[in-house]
């Protein structure tokens, strides 16, 4: 019995089913309504590839493409009522008059709101500089210790925290919401030592607070269980080197995600970006941004993602040029800062001159 053939497989091209053309000789193609929905819900990464499928797509991409704003800086001046907002993306300085923050003292930023304090009278109040808008809190006397917020204070879930640094082992844990009629604090024990103090990192991350200590190590706040730990995560590792004046400044930490960073600068070194492990208990050093850009600040840091432009994989701090509004960038493509000549102390910087807060959508509001 002569044996069984096998039959010769189809290459991938003739397995596919070809659709016939139509009359005149083209193949059917989406309507454009239905084209603009599909293309409307993609990345800005997968937008930019769909573009190169034809020159229909390519237009269509164009007219739907999304792409997030960068935050930008807004400066608080020592004399006066003008405030600075600086856009890094177009390299423009917009002026606003806030004669009503006068003798206030940025704490923190978040959804276009603004967290101040005045000192004077221990006054706790959100404030939008876009829409003039105030929202008071109980009073409270901040003196070394942060303050953050979870959301937007017009939203049902804000949650404002504070951690203060009662003993090696105790730390004192405040929070309060909008409408509250004082703050409520607890006193937790510390199995980790924990150094509270106002070069601390806040940052609020898929329902839970994180607090960066001066030395590194990680506390964890959840506002709904009303839990407080220090994290048994080792703190990062400091570049060789890394032990200088203000080494303990030059820390910042930001969230994407889920996913929580934190970058390490020296004046000597070039800075480490870090992702936290929350598997492996680890703080991972990270070779590329895989297109985010980072926007670092002592008080507020930012990450963002589909920026159009060169702006993606850069760490933006907020410091500006002596000569001209430019911000200093370090680029994890190049290795290197932009522009070169600058003095990157960060610890030297007064840590309420400025802060990153999300762009407007209105330029009408200036001056």
């Amino acid at each position: 019995m002569a044996p069984r053939r096998r039959k010769k497989m189809k290459s991938l091209s003739e397995a596919i089913q070809v659709v016939p053309p139509h009359e005149g000789g083209t193949r059917p193609e989406l309507p454009t309504e239905l084209l603009e929905a599909i293309l409307s819900q993609l990345s800005l990464r997968d937008n930019i590839r769909a573009s190169a499928v034809c020159w229909r797509w390519r237009r269509v991409a164009n007219s739907v493409r999304r792409a997030n704003k960068p935050p930008w800086l807004m400066f608080f001046p020592k004399f006066g009522d003008m405030y600075e907002f600086y856009d890094p993306s177009q390299r423009k300085t917009y002026w606003l008059e806030l004669p009503e923050l006068q003798g206030s003292r940025i704490c923190y930023a978040n959804d276009g709101w603004l967290l101040l304090y005045k000192p004077r009278t221990h006054n706790v109040f959100f404030y939008c500089p876009y829409t003039r808008e105030v929202i008071d809190l109980p009073c409270l006397e901040l003196t070394y210790q942060r303050v953050a917020f979870s959301a937007a204070p017009t939203s049902p879930g804000c949650t404002l925290f504070t951690v203060t640094h009662v003993s090696p082992t105790i730390v004192a844990v405040s929070t309060c919401h909008p409408g509250d009629t004082e703050w409520a604090t607890v006193n937790y024990q510390n199995r980790l030592p924990f150094v509270s103090s106002i070069w601390n990192k806040l940052v609020y991350c898929k329902g839970l607070f994180y607090c960066l200590s001066l030395t590194g190590w990680l506390g964890v706040y959840n506002p709904d269980k009303g839990t407080w730990a220090v994290d048994s995560v080792p703190p990062p590792k400091c570049p060789e080197n890394f032990f200088v004046k203000n080494w303990w400044k030059g820390k910042f930490m930001t969230e994407h995600n889920g996913d929580i960073f934190v970058i390490y600068t020296c004046s000597a070194v070039n800075p480490v970006v870090y992702k936290l492990d929350q598997t492996s208990k680890v703080w991972v050093e990270m070779e590329s941004l895989c297109g985010m850009t980072l926007f670092a600040n002592l008080l507020t840091s930012h990450a963002r993602t589909d920026l159009l432009g060169m702006m993606r994989n850069n760490v933006y701090f907020s410091k500006v040029r002596f000569y001209g509004k430019r911000c200093v960038l370090y680029s994890l493509d190049n290795g290197r800062y932009y522009p070169r000549k600058q003095l990157y102390d960060w610890g030297e910087q007064d840590p309420f001159e400025s802060v990153w807060i999300e762009a407007p959508d209105d330029l009408s509001v200036f001056l």
